[in-house]
């Protein structure tokens, strides 16, 4: 799942980052009302946290645009200022939760994890196609009931499968959904870990899921042989 991260003080913006990702999300860092809007507009994020006190717009006037634009991303505030009128206008503003500063990081997780949860069909906790079932929040997968041992990157990307599951996914898709937006757009390293994520399949149930599709993408999906079996290491 993908956060953005709205926060000017840079210490904390690195302590929750630093938590995130080693959580398994993927995050993009806003340092102003201003950054943050624009990628909101470019990017499709599952959450975003999002600081009141910033430079050029405030927390509250970031809310309130997106949502003036009908854009629904949970929002949860995170802010020193926790008298009760700011909670109010914060969610006023149209912040689904606010969180004050300093909060414990477990605290963070949680209360995103729930946001998650309400965040409708597009966010299922489970996602399931085939022998595949991966469960969002406590970052488990299983192939044919058997446990998928992945990293991050891998369970990210086939998580992202899942959600677009007989798709045709493309190379820069799943460089803006996994990596951050400052990663190089010319790596291989797209290639590298879906030929690792497509092995670990195979090896637990014995059927080949994620085809190549040449010079496009990828794509999940059952029945159909790889279009390029020298691609497997790729």
């Amino acid at each position: 799942m993908k956060v953005l991260l709205v926060e000017d003080d840079r210490k904390v913006a690195g302590f929750i980052e630093q938590g995130l990702k080693e959580e398994g999300y993927v995050v993009d860092i806003a340092s102003d009302g201003a950054e943050a809007t624009m990628l909101a507009h470019v990017y499709q994020y599952d959450v975003i946290l999002l600081d009141v006190v910033l430079p050029k717009k405030t927390g509250f006037q970031v809310a309130q645009e997106l949502r003036r634009e009908g854009r629904n991303t949970p929002i949860l505030m995170l802010t020193s200022r926790d008298a009760v009128e700011d909670i109010v206008r914060g969610l006023d503003s149209g912040a689904d939760d606010y969180l004050s500063k300093p909060f414990r990081f477990d605290e963070l997780l949680a209360r995103v994890r729930a946001l998650l949860r309400r965040g409708g069909a597009e966010r299922l906790e489970v996602l399931r196609y085939g022998p595949i079932a991966l469960d969002r929040l406590r970052h488990q997968a299983t192939a044919d009931d058997k446990p998928l041992d992945l990293t991050n990157k891998e369970f990210q990307l086939l998580e992202h499968f899942l959600l677009h599951a007989e798709e045709v996914v493309r190379r820069t898709q799943l460089l803006e959904k996994v990596w951050d937006m400052h990663f190089d757009p010319e790596s291989n390293v797209v290639d590298v870990h879906v030929g690792n994520l497509r092995r670990k399949l195979h090896a637990s149930c014995g059927r080949q899921l994620i085809q190549t599709v040449r010079g496009v993408g990828f794509s999940l999906r059952e029945g159909v042989e790889a279009e390029e079996h020298s691609s497997q290491s790729a």
